[in-house]
């Protein structure tokens, strides 16, 4: 396993890094094979430690890697959703428009005053509707059984397994 060296300052990345001040080094896996290394003088306890600094390195290493590409798609997710944004706020400034053609279509059967009232009316009761139709599906949303169950599964396996991993009939 090699060190590698951080070009970055330290701490946020605002500050200069000191003159003479060496960078903090991360383990990381080697981009080129490490030279060869002779396990035979080794005890298995050594080779073990060794084998699981690797393992949890490479865990580690897997890890930062899926959080980077995960941080770059959901950039490009939200600068895309930007324009999604300025879309749905040319409409909703939009909507109130074929409103305003009902009214005016109104206003020569009604007086002007009952046509605004009918239509706020129209959009209230269908506001209400919407918002009977979302609570109705809100309130069907449960918590998942199945995931819960199996966590909960995996934990009492852990603890079993935990508890008998020191006992061996040699």
């Amino acid at each position: 396993m090699t060190a590698v060296t951080s070009t970055q300052p330290a701490g946020d990345g605002r500050h200069a890094r000191q003159v003479g001040a060496e960078p903090p080094r991360v383990p990381a896996i080697p981009l080129s094979p490490e030279p060869p290394v002779s396990y035979q003088d080794q005890s298995i306890g050594m080779l073990v430690r060794e084998a699981s600094a690797q393992l949890s390195t490479l865990i580690r290493s897997e890890v930062e890697l899926a959080r980077a590409e995960v941080a770059s798609e959901v950039r490009k997710g939200v600068r895309g959703s930007v324009f999604f944004l300025i879309a749905l706020a040319i409409v909703l400034f939009s909507v109130v428009f074929p409103f305003l053609a009902l009214v005016e279509v109104l206003d020569t059967w009604w007086w002007r005053w009952a046509s605004f009232v009918a239509v706020f009316a129209v959009m209230l009761v269908t506001a209400g509707l919407f918002v009977l139709l979302g609570y109705r599906r809100v309130r069907s949303i449960h918590k998942p059984e199945r995931t819960i169950s199996s966590l909960q599964e995996a934990v009492q396996l852990t603890r079993r397994n935990g508890d008998g991993a020191g006992h061996h009939d040699g």
